[in-house]
């Protein structure tokens, strides 16, 4: 598997999957989450409302992920999953890797063979961009070396540049 950073705006790559860092609701919200349901249109928030009412009536748990269509973005299809919020004293690591593995673990389900990323849990929900990047570089590694072959490529895309210089370093670092 091919993994790289780079800063940019992930509802407009090119890959068959993005990863969208929501909130247990799905029902959307700020930040990436709300970008992602700005530029999908509203099939997207139709198609998380049928997941609330059918599949996941008291919503996705944290660490976990869901595959609903791309709709309007240039991905076929978007990831959700619900990452730790430190603030309310969700800061087991394992949580935060979850979000990862799991939703490598969809996407595969999807037949995505190229999948990006957002920072997960970083900025408003109170994680360091350089945990963040720790994790998600670990465990996305991880699960390559489980699943060898099962995606091609994965994209860190990462808003700003000090975000994008902590996934570099955790990219680097062995």
């Amino acid at each position: 598997m091919h993994v790289t950073a780079e800063q940019g705006d992930l509802t407009t790559v090119r890959v068959d999957a993005i990863v969208n860092a929501a909130n247990s609701s799905l029902l959307g919200g700020g930040g990436v989450d709300g970008a992602i349901h700005a530029a999908a249109g509203p099939r997207l928030l139709e198609a998380c409302r049928e997941l609330r009412r059918t599949t996941l009536p008291d919503g996705l748990a944290v660490g976990d992920a869901v595959a609903t269509p791309g709709f309007e973005l240039p991905a076929e299809w978007v990831v959700h999953t619900v990452g730790p919020n430190r603030h309310r004293g969700e800061s087991d690591p394992a949580l935060l890797a979850s979000c990862f593995t799991r939703s490598l673990d969809v996407a595969a389900d999807q037949r995505a063979r190229t999948v990006a990323f957002p920072a997960v849990s970083a900025g408003v929900y109170g994680w360091a961009a350089e945990d963040v990047a720790r994790i998600a570089v670990s465990a996305v590694r991880s699960w390559d070396d489980t699943s060898p072959g099962a995606i091609d490529e994965v994209r860190f895309v990462l808003f700003n540049a000090p975000v994008l210089a902590a996934f570099e370093s955790a990219l680097t670092a062995r």
